[in-house]
């Protein structure tokens, strides 16, 4: 589950991880409140940001015409002004696609005078099956980039998950950053908090980009976290009743959230052909075979390795709410899934929905025959796949 940056900055908080001062506003009078207070406080620019789960909002475009969803201002006047062509309009960036999003939430938040800027993250290396903790000195940049033009710029460090993140640690990589002194020390404080939250809110990954050095109205440098980011591993929400009341379904695709109430994994795409699959690697696998032979997929959907009856239809009912989808790819590995319990679920499905969409289905591994006898005893129209190249081959074949 992903969470918006004013979200990720509480959390960050409660840790006692510095953030700008500032608060997330719904309304342009709670916008015209914040602005008020930063500017009362000493700030000279207070930044107005949109709230939406997607990058380029910076320079992204209102719908009304409206350019960049994060603005800085001088005034109580200007935060009103940028408040007013935000709340309640559609943003569209590079990670939206043209439909864009609509902005609900703003943060009115101290704009910071920065000095310097640091990348910092914190997530799980499955390689080592350790927290890393990552920092560069090239903050503010896309990671991916440095990491291929200034490898050598990328600080890494594991931590122990029965030790826990010790104070050296992040007095070495205070260091390595180059900082000294008061900063250095702040620097650790402020690691110490950052691996407290992605460790107490079972994140996937938390990041800051930028870190940053930052000189307050009272003249004294700071180090403040003024960009965060957090991805939250959804097996875990069940412990964490706080951080679940801070889903945007608003920022979720229908479907999505519908395929959620089954526990089903799905992604709608913009492709023709829709896939149930059991298993994410072979969900992949099947995306990548329609591709190969001509046609794309119209979503990503795994049921699981022990679907039910119920949860195969609930999967039907998702696929066909798609007016993209043209046909149904089913392709089942039975390895803990029961050929025959799929079988019985697709035949149930078909009859309920009243499909009448090409349906392609591979069935193989576990009790596959019954499988198949139960398909072929059904008395309905569905294509059998030999394999999974035969599979893919017919079921782009019925699309064209």
């Amino acid at each position: 589950m992903n969470i918006h940056e004013y979200q990720a900055k509480q959390l960050l908080a409660q840790c006692g991880v510095a953030v700008p001062a500032g608060a997330p506003c719904k309304t342009v009078d709670e916008a015209k409140s914040a602005a008020e207070k930063l500017f009362a406080a000493g700030h000279k620019l207070a930044v107005i940001k949109s709230q939406i789960h997607a990058g380029g909002r910076g320079k992204g475009t209102f719908k009304h015409g409206f350019q960049g969803g994060v603005k800085l201002a001088k005034s109580v006047d200007d935060a009103v002004n940028y408040a007013d062509n935000m709340l309640g309009k559609t943003l569209v960036t590079k990670q939206t696609g043209p439909d864009g999003r609509v902005v609900s939430t703003i943060i009115v938040a101290a704009a910071e005078d920065i000095k310097k800027e640091f990348y910092l993250a914190v997530l799980l290396d499955r390689t080592a099956s350790k927290p890393l903790i990552m920092a560069s000195t090239e903050g503010g940049m896309d990671i991916e980039e440095v990491a291929e033009k200034h490898p050598e710029k990328i600080i890494k460090e594991h931590v122990d998950p029965l030790m826990g993140f010790q104070a050296w640690q992040g007095r070495k990589i205070a260091a390595a950053l180059g900082l000294k002194g008061d900063l250095a020390g702040q620097c650790a404080k402020l690691l110490a908090g950052v691996y407290k939250t992605w460790w107490e809110c079972d994140a996937s990954m938390v990041e800051i980009n930028p870190l940053c050095i930052c000189v307050g109205p009272d003249g004294k440098e700071k180090m403040i976290a003024v960009d965060a980011k957090i991805g939250l591993d959804d097996n875990a929400l069940y412990r964490h009743k706080d951080i679940q009341e801070m889903r945007d379904l608003a920022e979720e695709s229908p479907l999505e959230i519908e395929a959620s109430k089954f526990n089903l994994n799905y992604i709608k795409l913009d492709g023709s052909i829709a896939c149930l699959v059991n298993g994410a690697g072979l969900a992949m696998a099947t995306m990548d075979i329609v591709q190969h032979y001509g046609a794309s997929p119209a979503n990503f959907l795994d049921v699981g390795g022990g679907a039910s009856k119920d949860q195969v239809t609930a999967a039907f009912k998702i696929i066909l709410s798609d007016p993209g989808v043209k046909a149904i790819f089913v392709n089942i590995f039975g390895g803990i899934m029961d050929c025959n319990v799929i079988a019985t679920g697709i035949v149930a499905a078909v009859k309920e929905t009243g499909l009448t969409l090409p349906l392609v289905v591979r069935l193989e591994g576990n009790n596959v025959e019954a499988g198949k006898k139960t398909l072929v005893e059904s008395g309905l129209t569905i294509i059998s796949g030999d394999s999974m190249a035969d599979a893919a081959q017919k079921v782009v074949k019925a699309v064209q």
